[in-house]
């Protein structure tokens, strides 16, 4: 996938995640034997940065803001939903497919993980969750756990895990934008 071809949105439905551990970002431990990340970060105050920021996540920002063109089978908010997120130029970038794996759509935490698919660069799962606490702050946290899975991601070791953390930075910033209009 990649470079001259883009994948298929319809194939991939069927595709198999490639990790067992299917759902591990929504709640409890992340699972062992994989690279962590945790990460939470004051994006606003108050029911209506709340609101924006959830409809930031909803609408994939968080992944536009990185760099990286979204095409998508349904709603982040589906559980089933293909999305291919593509890094690099048009038509020779580098496509990245996942399946929303869980969502939440209601309460004071809102969000939604997905998982690998084959030809995704890492194996694994990240979520995207924003919480309204009671005290009016509005927190941003994305929760993953991947290892590097193909030959060319690898390869780049240290490099591919900057690459994932100046990702995780980007999102960030956008819900945090997003929150406060």
């Amino acid at each position: 996938m990649g470079l001259f071809r883009a994948a298929d949105l319809t194939a991939l439905a069927a595709a198999r995640l490639t990790y067992d551990e299917i759902g591990a970002t929504r709640s409890g431990p992340l699972p062992p034997g994989y690279a962590h990340a945790d990460h939470s970060a004051v994006v606003g105050q108050g029911a209506e940065a709340f609101e924006r920021a959830v409809a930031a996540v909803f609408d994939w920002r968080a992944q536009r803001a990185a760099g990286l063109r979204v095409r998508a089978s349904g709603p982040a908010g589906e559980p089933g939903t293909v999305v291919v997120l593509t890094a690099g130029l048009p038509r020779l970038g580098y496509d990245i497919p996942c399946r929303v794996v869980w969502s939440q759509r209601s309460g004071p935490e809102q969000g939604f993980g997905y998982g690998t698919l084959p030809g995704h660069p890492e194996s694994g799962e990240e979520a995207f969750v924003v919480e309204h606490r009671d005290d009016g702050v509005v927190l941003f946290r994305t929760r993953v756990f991947s290892r590097l899975a193909s030959s060319l991601a690898r390869l780049g070791g240290p490099v591919s895990r900057a690459v994932q953390q100046a990702a995780l930075h980007r999102y960030v910033a956008a819900i945090r934008q997003a929150a406060r209009g």
